[in-house]
């Protein structure tokens, strides 16, 4: 049974990124959480010497952690930590609600961790954060309290603690 979800939210996802008209109309139809009052923080220092991490919603994570859980229909509201000094051949994705099959061969589309890594050795930015951030973008239901009362605010919080001045999220 649960071989055949995991086959059917494959081939919606292939479905969905071969035909993009179908997945407009699935949007139109969906209800998503709305924000009026999203807080806008001016940087405080040089881009050149910020503290810089990422957070990827494309459920990637170290291939010794615990994946997202895909059993759940409403998704994982948890998140991985990510240490910035993590090889792209210890990474793997595990999301059944994307084609993430150009990600699997190249992390970087959607955690660009080697780019980060770039930028800091050209002087573009000051650091690299000593962690990165990785939930399961598929968040419905119940899990949405979770993720905004829980661990979003746990993320921010590390990412305050840190030091960081710029969080990049990168979508998938």
């Amino acid at each position: 049974m649960k071989d055949s979800k995991r086959i059917k939210d494959k081939i919606i996802a292939k479905l969905f990124t071969k035909y993009p008209s179908l997945l407009h109309r699935w949007a139109q139809k969906t209800q998503f959480v709305e924000f009026e009052d999203s807080p806008w923080t001016r940087l405080s220092t040089d881009v050149a010497r910020s503290r810089l991490a990422l957070i990827t919603t494309g459920g990637v994570h170290l291939t010794s952690q615990p994946p997202f859980d895909m059993k759940d229909p409403d998704g994982d509201p948890t998140f991985r930590e990510i240490p910035k000094d993590t090889a792209s051949a210890d990474l793997t994705i595990t999301h059944n609600y994307y084609d993430h099959s150009d990600a699997d061969k190249d992390i970087n589309i959607v955690f660009p961790i080697e780019r980060v890594d770039g930028l800091k050795q050209a002087g573009e930015i000051g650091e690299v954060n000593t962690r990165h951030f990785s939930f399961m973008g598929h968040i419905l239901n119940r899990h949405v309290d979770t993720l905004m009362t829980d661990t979003a605010p746990a993320v921010a919080a590390a990412l305050k603690k840190d030091g960081v001045d710029i969080a990049i999220l990168t979508p998938a």
